[in-house]
């Protein structure tokens, strides 16, 4: 491991990392570790390949998808995400607003862990846990839950590797990693011939540990640390992994939380992120991983930075906070104030 006190300013690429020894930590997998661990310090994004997602199952859920987003707008309505008390369900254009931003022209379904209605955490109010909004679609639900459960398993093995990389026992990450509302988004750009892309629009990190993405089309864009703009290569046979805020305070800063944005474009897309997330309840706080590391952030309740950045994105959770219903978390940050843009909390402030 290099010294992790601070990330690499500058990168020109986005490697690519192929997973098929990662399972081997005694032989060659030792040094897919050790490329994965270089690739989170010193750019945050990477595309790993030979993930073992079975393109099949991929496959199932993109046809799901596209048959969810063509129904017609009052028949995709009935799963409303406002509908749901626990932000599951349907996302209409419009509804989602980046910090600073106008909204972007695009269309969502989001889930996540389904627990059932009697489940305590969702009976006692709990604003991310509880069961998903299914649509009436057949097949839908088996074909996105299978889905979900291959990537995040793949999400497991990486958050896994991380730790070995920083030379630590993977229970540290993984000891939280029991029911955590990690979400999956099937997200559908619409065809849209007056496109423009304008510098800045979108620009964000994410919230969670991690981000495992499957999109069908390129357009992702990273900033490095001159604020340059670099495109993420699409390949039909790797996911992309980035860094989010939770494991960028969780190490320290060994790891950041880089900055990326969609390139506005006028073809038809989709876009499949899993945000990997820990359990709700967890205290994230900086790892000393170093002897000469102080703690550069202060401590994140997990599930309160999830909750509260996602208030303050989406109109209808807006709405309920401008009417009283809904109220932030004490210490809420504001949007995207982790990342390359502002990493350390005094900086932020």
């Amino acid at each position: 491991m290099t010294d992790p006190g601070r990330s690499a300013p500058d990168f020109d690429a986005i490697p690519v990392i192929d997973l098929s020894d990662l399972d081997d930590p005694a032989g060659p997998g030792a040094d897919t570790v050790q490329q994965l661990g270089r690739a989170a310090q010193e750019v945050g994004f990477l595309l790993v390949v030979n993930h073992g997602v079975p393109d099949e199952t991929f496959r199932a859920l993109h046809e799901a998808a596209q048959r969810f987003f063509a129904q017609p707008d009052v028949v995709k309505h009935e799963v409303y995400i406002g509908n749901s008390s626990n932000h599951r369900g349907y996302v209409p254009i419009g509804e989602e607003v980046f910090a600073g931003a106008t909204p972007d022209l695009k269309e969502a379904y989001d889930l996540s862990i389904d627990l059932p209605a009697d489940h305590p955490e969702y009976l006692a109010g709990n604003p991310l846990l509880g069961p998903n909004q299914w649509p009436d679609l057949p097949g839908f639900a088996e074909a996105v839950t299978e889905y979900y459960d291959e990537v995040f398993g793949l999400g497991s093995r990486l958050l896994a590797a991380f730790a070995r990389y920083l030379e630590l026992d993977p229970a540290t990450f993984l000891g939280s990693v029991t029911q955590p509302p990690s979400q999956l988004r099937l997200i559908h750009y619409p065809y849209n011939p007056d496109a423009r892309d304008r510098p800045g629009i979108g620009a964000h990190t994410d919230y969670e540990a991690l981000t495992l993405l499957k999109p069908t089309a390129p357009g992702l864009e990273v900033m490095n640390g001159r604020g340059d703009w670099i495109d993420v290569p699409y390949r039909e046979d790797a996911i992309v992994v980035n860094i989010g805020d939770l494991l960028e305070v969780w190490t320290n800063g060994a790891f950041v939380a880089t900055s990326h944005r969609v390139r506005k474009v006028a073809e038809e897309r989709y876009s499949y992120p899993l945000f990997f997330s820990v359990d709700y309840d967890t205290v994230v706080s900086p790892l000393t991983v170093s002897d000469s590391d102080v703690a550069r952030y202060e401590p994140l309740h997990a599930g309160e930075h999830l909750f509260a950045q996602t208030a303050q994105s989406f109109a209808y959770l807006r709405r309920r906070i401008e009417a009283g219903d809904l109220v932030l978390p004490d210490g809420a940050r504001p949007l995207y104030s982790l990342g390359r843009e502002s990493s350390l909390v005094g900086e932020s402030k």
